[in-house]
């Protein structure tokens, strides 16, 4: 964060402040907006964790200091006229007060690209776990079995779109893509491959 600019030269409102997006560095879903002075702005840098001014308080205020759902910095970012901040973060939990994800709603189902960026995520997070009550910490610790996973869910899937052909449209096709998703993200977990790497790699055979 040693590119981004000094706060003196934003051009800010009349309190000092400025707008400040949101959104996550994963799933580029908008999470919330919220406003910086420039004590948030610096403590914002130095942390690596989202602060904010509280226009209703006028205080200093950090996202998560109460329920522990803290927005972790990836980039920092200002619009051409700076006069508003982008901030893609890393959440630590649900960013809105009420719970949810967002603070914006979505009136649409997340995206496939969503869920899974979301869901590998989440395996990343169970390395850590007991692998005799977490069945995804078990995948991650033997390749073998998540190797074999792999295999048998995509002969699962394969046998179900095979019916489908010829009984119709079936919701074991949905069902065994889903569970192969997940077994291949366990694998690239367990084999260090970042999902970012296997999207490149698409993005250069397009044509």
């Amino acid at each position: 964060m040693t590119d981004t600019p000094d706060f003196k030269d934003m051009a800010t409102d009349d309190d000092g402040l400025v707008p400040c997006v949101i959104q996550d560095a994963t799933t580029r879903r908008v999470l919330m907006v919220g406003y910086q002075d420039e004590e948030a702005w610096n403590r914002t840098i130095e942390t690596g964790l989202v602060h904010f001014h509280s226009r209703s308080r006028g205080t200093l205020w950090m996202k998560g200091e109460t329920s522990g759902n803290t927005l972790t910095v990836s980039t920092i970012g200002v619009d051409c006229d700076q006069d508003a901040v982008l901030i893609e973060a890393i959440p630590a939990g649900p960013t809105c007060h009420t719970g949810s994800i967002s603070c914006f709603p979505q009136a649409t189902a997340p995206s496939l690209g969503q869920v899974v960026d979301e869901l590998a995520r989440t395996i990343q997070e169970r390395a850590g776990s007991d692998a005799e009550t977490s069945y995804t910490a078990h995948l991650l610790a033997d390749g073998d079995l998540a190797a074999r996973k792999v295999l048998e869910e995509a002969g699962e899937l394969a046998f179900a779109a095979k019916d489908t052909a010829v009984d119709g449209p079936d919701i074991r096709v949905v069902e065994e893509a889903a569970d192969l998703l997940y077994h291949l993200l366990a694998l690239l977990a367990q084999q260090g491959v970042e999902t970012q790497r296997v999207a490149a790699e698409l993005v250069s055979r397009r044509r």
